[in-house]
């Protein structure tokens, strides 16, 4: 008989051949610790390197591990939504290959969800939230402006959207993602939003952060993503998403 997953941990990773061997054992140190059965799935998003190979290699160390591959590059919404919904978990959290957020906080985000929140998020902006490197300051500039935007149009009461620590009950996954249609950075605007859409309970967590100097994320994925808003709110408008 097939064992119940209690947590999924997806991790979408492009380029991440230097850190996704480091992150991986992290998690799978702390599953062993648990008293839950756990699966971790790898979506590659079409990497140049060799991030699948330094996966795939863990596989004979970490029995409870998928790597799943794009053969092109996606998006890291794509992938996400790949992974969720290739999870089997009564949870399932998504968390960047860096490791900027430890799945250790995990432990503070599985009560709420336990208790009636359908999603648990990190929220880099409390004030109880530890910030141990801070992105460059052209980029929190641009994120703040972004927030307020993403605020006023979509996700109102939430500051921070982007982070990229998220958990989720197995009905939220299973009724939201397949509705998903941003394939890149705004689709964690787009989960929220339809979150709000559909009456979904979402727990805002504090957390501790550390800025990856290697990330992926470049200057004109802010405007992408601010473009992806601007999609969001005419398919909300539209009611785009009642009809799937």
């Amino acid at each position: 008989m097939k064992k119940e997953i209690y947590l999924s941990a997806v991790v979408p990773a492009y380029n991440e051949e230097k850190t996704i061997k480091e992150t991986l054992l992290d998690i799978n140190n702390f599953f062993a610790n648990q008293d839950y059965n756990s699966e971790i799935i790898v979506v590659d998003d079409g990497s140049c390197d060799k991030t699948v190979a330094a996966a795939k290699k863990l596989k004979s160390i970490i029995k409870n591990l998928t790597v799943l591959e794009n053969k092109k590059n996606c998006g890291k919404g794509y992938s996400v939504k790949k992974g969720i919904l290739a999870a089997n978990g009564k949870f399932r959290l998504f968390m960047d290959a860096d490791n900027s957020t430890n799945i250790e906080q995990i432990k503070n985000f599985i009560p709420f969800l336990e208790n009636g929140y359908d999603a648990a998020i990190g929220n880099r902006d409390l004030k109880e939230s530890e910030i141990k490197k801070h992105q460059p300051f052209y980029k929190e500039v641009l994120g703040g402006i972004g927030n307020v935007l993403i605020k006023l149009l979509a996700v109102p009461g939430i500051e921070d959207t982007q982070c990229g620590f998220k958990c989720f009950s197995e009905k939220f996954a299973e009724d939201i993602f397949p509705k998903l249609t941003i394939n890149r950075w705004g689709f964690d605007i787009e989960i929220l939003a339809l979150a709000n859409r559909f009456g979904y309970k979402i727990k805002s967590v504090p957390i501790i952060w550390e800025n990856k100097e290697d990330g992926n994320v470049r200057l004109k994925d802010y405007i992408l993503t601010l473009a992806d808003l601007f999609k969001i709110k005419i398919n909300l408008i539209k009611k785009k998403y009642d009809e799937k």
